[in-house]
């Protein structure tokens, strides 16, 4: 165990736990939602330091950031828990498998040790993924600043629902970071994550404000956030808030946990909202979980070249040169950084 960062000690050995915007008051012996973080005599612990429950090298393409190091491996890592309980959700195994009791599984990695590994494997950044980097903050904190010093980037992949103090405790040290905007209403947050929209959309341009690449994320599942309104609403929202050149990713949902009963997403509905994207004025618009469809490359967005070309997570051909577009020279978001 490890004392959390960011609390607050309360009467009656009582804590507040200031990590993410859930902001939960926890009693002694309790544990805040996110079921990790752990009151223990008025002192909250973090139970899933240096527990690494999954490890993996994989493209950065996966996380997905398709604007930033394009073609280069990601060290992939995560713990158990999650402050979100998406009923959606493809890693609910290890996301929602520690409620209430009992101790983190994982293995024992030091923040050194994982950063020794990715250098070994020629990785060129650490991904805080899978589950929500949040929920690990104080692993994640110590690895990034060891990776920093070590010339690697830092990624998250993130529910975007951490406080204001946590985002700029972690900025000196993170490039980077694919958020989830999973809808665009409190309702869908409310019922189908148990979480809020808000904090999210002020975490989206705060990260913007303080110099983090951002690229977002859509899973488009049907009858909850496919209506062409409320997918314009997130188009013209990263238009007018996160810029232009932010790259908008757009995912099929399939079954899974909770929600087995709803269909998977067509592909019409993908390319709907692509469409919707670009008309909104977005200049990079990604169709995901379509293997071989051309919204999974990069186009220019002044000329309409064809830049990178891609298959699912893989590089076919990158034309792209000094970050600019060859046949135009218009400069490329993202390449360079």
């Amino acid at each position: 165990m490890k004392e959390a960062m960011l609390y607050e000690k309360l009467e009656d050995n009582r804590v507040r736990c200031n990590l993410c915007n859930h902001r939960c008051l926890i009693a002694d012996g309790e544990r805040g939602i996110c079921g990790v973080r752990e009151n223990r005599n008025g002192t909250l612990y973090s139970l899933v330091y240096g527990k690494a429950i999954a490890t993996h090298i994989d493209p950065i393409e996966k996380k997905p950031l398709f604007n930033f190091l394009p073609g280069t491996l990601s060290y992939s890592i995560a713990t158990q828990g999650c402050n979100f309980r998406c009923k959606f959700c493809q890693n609910w195994e290890i996301s929602q498998g520690l409620r209430g009791e009992g101790e983190a599984k994982g293995d024992d990695i030091s923040p050194e040790e994982i950063v020794k590994e990715a250098k070994s494997s020629g990785c060129k950044s650490i991904a805080y993924t899978y589950t929500e980097p949040t929920i690990f903050f104080e692993y994640a904190y110590d690895i990034a600043r060891i990776a920093k010093r070590e010339g690697l980037r830092n990624v998250f992949v993130t529910n975007g629902f951490m406080t204001e103090e946590a985002l700029r405790e972690i900025q000196p040290y993170l490039d980077a970071a694919n958020v989830d905007l999973k809808g665009f209403t409190e309702k869908f947050y409310k019922e189908i994550c148990g979480a809020r929209l808000e904090p999210i959309l002020n975490n989206l341009k705060l990260m913007k404000e303080l110099g983090i690449w951002v690229e977002v994320t859509t899973l488009i599942i049907p009858t909850l956030n496919d209506s062409v309104n409320e997918l314009r609403q997130v188009a013209e929202f990263i238009r007018d808030e996160l810029g232009k050149e932010t790259p908008w990713h757009l995912s099929k949902f399939h079954p899974d946990y909770m929600m087995k009963d709803l269909p998977p997403t067509p592909i019409d509905t993908i390319h709907k909202a692509r469409k919707i994207g670009l008309e909104a004025g977005l200049r990079y618009v990604y169709a995901g979980n379509l293997p071989g469809d051309s919204g999974e490359n990069t186009y220019c967005y002044s000329c309409g070249e064809l830049l990178i070309d891609r298959y699912l997570f893989s590089i076919n051909e990158n034309r792209i040169k000094d970050s600019k577009c060859p046949k135009c020279g218009a400069k490329i978001d993202g390449f360079g950084l």
